[in-house]
């Protein structure tokens, strides 16, 4: 009996001889699929060119010189095989291959935390300027809802003096996340940490808190596309309104914050139901070149009032 594979190496499969043909057959099945795609690319031609390149063990940055270069017959399976089961199971690419770039940097990724798609990853490349006056003497950092770390990961990078805390509730997420620390060399600047928010903390000022927390509500969840399924839903699910984490982080975070300390929250497509919330906040907006009106930041002193 043929294998699922063999079925599918068909005659037709036999005619993509090159790396430009199978990245126009991978976008016209994932176009004729209607597959989702939000997850580190947003078209489907870059996501097939990244699933391309990963499993040829080509550069990611590099397909034009390779696009006529023919393909062995395992090679061209193997690639086959990732879209087929991109397409039947609404994976994320991520998932698939086991890792995820944000903002340059490679993180491991499975279905324990959400994938990298932050953008206060952005704004963390930027120093959080004019926020923080002296960003290169920044002593504490935390990140809340840490999932694969990669927030954490990033903030020591771009403050090279900080310790840096990253909490989850999640002890899959923590697992994780050790081994992305360990990745980047950092395990002596940067702590996993277990807690349910800021509740198994130790009484340490931050000058600056990150948290990419669970913000969907409740109707939005019910609406989510396949791929987002196979995320861990305690990572996104935030309560009818989206807020019930939110309230609690800004209850908490002054106790927290150090003089002078800023909060950076995202809260996604939820700035209505924040605004509703927190009728008596005005958060500073920072926008991204990705994303705007997701990602606010918070002074300790409009908190602790």
């Amino acid at each position: 009996m043929p294998t699922d594979t063999e079925t599918r190496m068909t005659a037709p499969y036999s005619e993509l001889l090159t790396l430009r043909d199978l990245l126009r057959w991978a976008v016209s099945r994932f176009n004729a699929a209607g597959l989702f795609f939000g997850h580190g690319s947003d078209n489907a031609w870059d996501e097939a060119a990244y699933l391309l390149l990963h499993t040829l063990h080509l550069p990611l940055d590099t397909l034009e010189p390779f696009l006529d270069a023919r393909v062995l017959d395992k090679e061209r399976r193997r690639f086959i095989d990732i879209i087929h089961e991109r397409v039947t199971t609404r994976k994320p690419a991520a998932y698939l291959t086991g890792e995820a770039w944000l903002r340059g940097h490679r993180f491991l990724v499975d279905e324990r935390v959400i994938i990298p798609r932050s953008p206060i990853a952005e704004l963390l490349e930027e120093d959080l300027a004019p926020w923080l006056a002296a960003p290169h003497a920044v002593q504490r950092v935390l990140d809340l809802c840490t999932g694969s770390g990669c927030l954490a990961i990033l903030a020591a990078l771009h403050f090279g003096r900080a310790q840096v805390d990253a909490v989850d509730l999640s002890p899959e997420a923590l697992a994780l996340a050790q081994k992305n620390i360990a990745e980047y060399g950092l395990q002596a600047r940067v702590q996993a940490l277990r807690s349910d928010l800021f509740q198994n903390l130790p009484a340490t000022q931050y000058e600056l808190i990150l948290c990419n927390p669970p913000y969907v509500n409740s109707q939005s969840m019910a609406d989510l596309p396949s791929e987002y399924r196979h995320e861990p839903a305690m990572a996104l699910a935030g309560g009818t309104d989206g807020m019930n984490l939110v309230r609690r982080i800004l209850r908490d975070a002054p106790r927290f914050l150090a003089p002078n300390g800023v909060l950076v929250l995202e809260i996604g497509n939820e700035a209505e139901h924040f605004a509703t919330a927190f009728p008596e906040l005005e958060p500073v907006w920072l926008d991204t070149e990705t994303a705007t009106g997701q990602v606010l930041l918070l002074e300790r002193e409009q908190l602790a009032s």
